[in-house]
């Protein structure tokens, strides 16, 4: 099972957990145009590898191979964020799958939920809770 939680907890277990590790499961688009999340406090750098492919979306089929290859260990606690908790999901789930079973996933994701006019990371998720990112 993955548990849900909030990028302010995510934030919190990466400060306090040397082997708890960030995956920003976006594209590489989302990346470059929206930002990271920076978790360079922590001293480590999220783990970027999409979920999907844009703009076809399809799943990347290497998605637990690149996890390893990034050095991600079963004995890792790992938060999976995406733009607002789906796709980040289903990562989390297809990682369990593999073997990683301390998978968590960041419900309110980077940008969270949008607002009465439709724009992003004001209502809820990593920037608007005011937690560390820069851009990519």
């Amino acid at each position: 099972m993955v548990e849900n939680v909030s990028s302010t907890q995510a934030w919190e277990a990466l400060r306090a957990d040397p082997m708890a590790r960030l995956v920003d499961v976006r594209t590489d688009a989302e990346w470059a145009s929206v930002g990271v999340p920076d978790t360079s406090e922590t001293g480590t750098d999220p783990i970027l590898i999409p979920w999907q492919f844009a703009p076809t979306m399809q799943v990347n089929p290497a998605f637990v191979e690149q996890l390893r290859q990034a050095g991600v260990t079963p004995e890792h606690t790992l938060f999976f964020i995406c733009r607002s908790g789906a796709r980040s999901m289903a990562a989390a789930l297809e990682a369990v799958g593999a073997g990683f079973v301390r998978a968590h996933n960041v419900a309110d994701g980077f940008e969270g939920a949008p607002n009465m006019l439709g724009r992003r990371g004001t209502v809820s998720g990593w920037k608007a809770e005011g937690l560390p990112w820069r851009r990519r």
